[in-house]
């Protein structure tokens, strides 16, 4: 009889840079299997430079069927999928006087609505393999943020998600936690539409908060993905873990 553990096949959504590229690169330095998600390919191949067990896969999680398609693509070239992480995300935002569907919508079909339908594509292969599923959240949406309410609102949405669907699938096997980053030196910050100058000024801010008197690293996030991801953590479920440098409870 074969008493192999089967190699752990992991679902990254935005991968090409940042924490999904952090922890793309983490859950491949374990030995698992990574699937890695996002819109452009040069970013990807990046990520999975010179790492075999990572797989670039070029989607846009917000696409018409990307999410079925995504989820039978990891199944397809590896058969089996143990690990989902909704990371993909978008920033932007601005005051309440400036929001309009044009900056709406795109927030909510990525931060929202596409992590919802890939993890609906993907429940059926984690009731197979007793798999999880890793939201990541923020922490800024724990307290007030001015003129900067839409995104947090977002991933408050999917913390809430998070402990509804850790009790929704907890009787077929699946865990469902989320990770919180306070501040992070990723360039997710490029794309808020800030001027080099309000971006520096919205870091002054997140560092007069942060109890560490640091930015967070892409990979200590990734740490604790992977922590809740594993095995020993079978218990932990329903679960927002913060990685913020005590940001949350300053």
């Amino acid at each position: 009889m074969d008493t192999t553990t089967p190699t752990r096949v992991v679902v990254v959504t935005g991968a090409g840079t940042g924490i999904g590229r952090a922890t793309a690169r983490a859950f491949a330095g374990q030995g698992a299997t990574v699937v890695a998600v996002g819109r452009r390919e040069g970013p990807l191949r990046e990520t999975a430079g010179g790492r075999p067990g990572i797989h670039p896969f070029a989607a846009d999680v917000t696409a018409e069927g990307a999410a079925e398609e995504i989820v039978r693509a990891a199944l397809d070239a590896h058969g089996r999928l143990d690990v989902l992480v909704n990371n993909a995300g978008i920033a932007t935002g601005g005051p309440l006087g400036t929001l309009d569907r044009s900056v709406i919508a795109p927030l909510l079909e990525t931060n929202l609505v596409a992590p919802v339908l890939l993890t609906r594509a993907a429940v059926p292969a984690l009731r197979e393999s007793r798999g999880v599923v890793v939201n990541v959240s923020t922490t800024v949406g724990q307290r007030g943020w001015p003129a900067n309410s839409l995104y947090p609102a977002t991933k408050s949405a999917l913390e809430t998600l998070t402990r509804c669907w850790a009790v929704e699938l907890a009787p077929a096997g699946v865990r469902v936690v989320a990770v919180a980053p306070g501040p992070v030196d990723t360039p997710i910050g490029l794309h808020t539409g800030l001027t080099p100058e309000e971006s520096e000024e919205v870091r002054v801010w997140q560092l007069a908060h942060v109890p560490m008197g640091r930015l967070g690293r892409p990979e200590e996030v990734a740490w604790a993905i992977t922590s809740l991801a594993a095995p020993e953590a079978s218990f932990t479920t329903g679960a927002v873990l913060p990685v913020d440098g005590g940001a949350l409870v300053f």
